[in-house]
């Protein structure tokens, strides 16, 4: 049954974006070493280690391609189809990896490369739901209280915590449906955030599924402290 079940869900295509400039840390975050290992790496193996996982397509600056090729080589990332070369903005690099996965893939799954905490668990809830509605990211409730401020940084009202959720990665579409989006999007000439905001531009629902606190992203320098201190923590 459960062989089953794989082989009708459809081939899943993993699009990491890896083409920040990293100017707020100050180096490339995606070569920086948690307990000896490269970020990037961390993410590329928990992916590569994931079954539901059929090919891995890296998107990055052209810049990096050669470390990061490297990179792959040097920790035998099974899964990866090809190495693309991404654009000016997440959307457009996001794109480029769309365009370059394979024809048959199913479904979409796109990851941020800086985000090398992601356990198996969360990609595989992610994926179990956007298989049954179409579209899923991981998500966690927000904990602190969010407030909305005017142009002038005065308070303009305080939403409701409840319904307050931290979007992360990964974010996991059928691809006719995520390639309808990302046609509109360029029609309409816009440019959004995440690739939720994406779909949801088209009228169609993103489930919140299960994500993890400790599935930062990698951002500003104090994230690789917490980082560390999360996999130690964890044993490692």
């Amino acid at each position: 049954m459960l062989f089953q079940r794989k082989k009708q869900r459809g081939m899943v295509s993993a699009i990491v974006a890896a083409g920040g400039s990293s100017q707020r840390m100050g180096e490339n975050k995606l070569l920086m070493e948690l307990y000896g290992i490269p970020v990037l790496a961390r993410t590329l193996l928990t992916l590569d280690g994931c079954r539901e996982i059929d090919e891995i397509i890296l998107v990055c600056r052209e810049e990096d391609m050669g470390d990061y090729l490297a990179l792959t080589e040097d920790y035998s990332i099974q899964k990866i189809k090809t190495i693309a070369v991404g654009g000016k903005t997440r959307q457009q690099s996001v794109f480029a990896g769309v365009r370059a996965a394979s024809e048959d893939a199913a479904y979409y799954c796109i990851h941020d490369g800086a985000r090398p905490l992601a356990s198996r668990q969360v990609i595989a809830g992610v994926l179990e739901a956007a298989q049954r509605e179409g579209a899923a990211t991981a998500a966690v409730k927000a904990k602190d209280t969010i407030k909305i401020a005017g142009p002038d940084g005065f308070i303009l009202s305080t939403p409701d915590r409840d319904s307050l959720y931290l979007t992360q990665t990964p974010q996991v579409f059928e691809a006719s449906l995520y390639r309808e989006a990302m046609e509109a999007a360029l029609a309409a000439g816009k440019e959004y955030t995440d690739d939720c905001q994406l779909v949801e531009a088209i009228g169609r629902r993103v489930y919140l599924a299960g994500g993890d606190y400790a599935n930062i992203k990698l951002t500003t320098p104090e994230d690789q402290i917490v980082a560390e201190a999360l996999l130690e923590y964890a044993g490692e």
